[in-house]
Parts: C-alpha cells; structure tokens; sequence
C-alpha cells in the first residue's frame, strides 16, 4: 500500500507551474548575462515561512529530486521542508554535499568553502549557493570585473558577514572550479558567477 503525504498545511506554489517557473529561469539566466543588475521576478510566488517570494521561486524553478539541498537553520524549518519535498521532491542533505544551499541568516553562513566547488573533470558538480539578503544596497561597495561586464559594475548587498569578500576573492581564484551565488531579496534576484572577482 502506498503511504500518502498530508499536504493540508502545505502552500501552493507558483500559480502556473509552466510559465511561472519558464519566467523565473529567463530571468536567472538573465542575472547571470547581466552580472550585477537585479532581475525581478515579476511572476514570484508568495513568501514561505523566512523564506521570501524571489527565494522560493528560484527554489521552484532550479530544484528537484536529482539536486540536493542544505537549508541553514534560519530556513530549516518543517514548513519549509515539507513545502520543498511536496512541489520539487528535493532530499536534504549536508552543506558540502548539496547542490544547492539555501542561506536566510547570511551574517551566521559558514564559510564558501564549506559548500562543494566541483573539481577539475567535473566543475558543473559545485554548489549554487542561494543567499537571502535584506536588501541589495547597504553594505561595502565592491567593484565587480569578469565575462559580461563590458566596465565596472558596483555592487553594495547589505547584510554580508565581514568575511565574504574575501572568501569570494578566495573562491574565484579557484576558477573554472568554485561555487555561484545567487543573491535574493524580496522578489528580486542578482547572480555572482565564480568567473566574476570582486574588489572592495
């Protein structure tokens, strides 16, 4: 006998899965053309627990059974777990053996190293590392320099620990090999490729 899910308590995703989810994957790919420049996901979900819309769109749209998945313990709750589990089937796993992490208290996230950065023959394994931010302005400025940025671009999120510009300096340095960021904030998104150095 099959065992059966109790999804009572659990929220609808994206209204239209097909066009909702084809919205938000235009859209990262744009924020990793247009490195720096937040894309808005006009089409976003609603907020899921300390998850906001723009996270858990990207959440929809890049996860499934195949992508495990580390949720740090501000987003690690069982809302959330069951809300992944029902509409992507994501299993949870360890920071460094996920594919994906999902990060809703920056100031707390361990370290770039910490996640898996793929290896020489297989550099498409590394981890996309999601991170919740409160806003994309109020924090140091960095200049930002790397494939399709025809000059400098700055970039200023608020509510990085100390430590992450350095830690990215460190990640890129690694390049072909390292993890990608994508920034969130309300219902927006900005990517950070491992191909892109950062100077604050």
């Amino acid at each position: 006998m099959m065992s059966t899910t109790d999804t009572a308590g659990i929220e609808r995703g994206f209204g239209d899965p097909v066009f909702d989810s084809q919205h938000t994957f235009r859209c990262v790919l744009e924020a990793f053309g247009y490195v720096g420049r937040p894309q808005v996901l006009s089409r976003a979900t609603t907020r899921i627990g300390p998850l906001d819309p723009s996270t858990v769109s990207v959440c929809l749209t890049l996860m499934d059974f195949e992508t495990p998945i580390w949720l740090d313990p501000a987003a690690d709750s069982k809302r959330v777990r069951d809300f992944l589990a029902f509409h992507c089937g994501v299993p949870v796993t360890s920071a460094y053996a996920s594919s994906f992490a999902v990060i809703c208290d920056a100031m707390s996230m361990p370290h770039l190293d910490q996640f898996a950065a793929g290896t020489d023959l297989e550099p498409q394994s590394s981890a996309t590392v999601v991170i919740q931010v409160p806003a994309f302005d109020g924090g140091p400025s960095v200049r930002l320099r790397g494939p399709g940025i025809p000059s400098d671009i700055s970039l200023a999120i608020g509510g990085l620990p100390s430590w992450f510009w350095e830690d990215w300096h460190a990640n890129h340095e690694l390049y072909p090999i390292g993890v990608d960021v994508l920034f969130t904030a309300g219902s927006s998104v900005i990517a950070l490729p491992r191909s892109i150095s950062a100077e604050v």
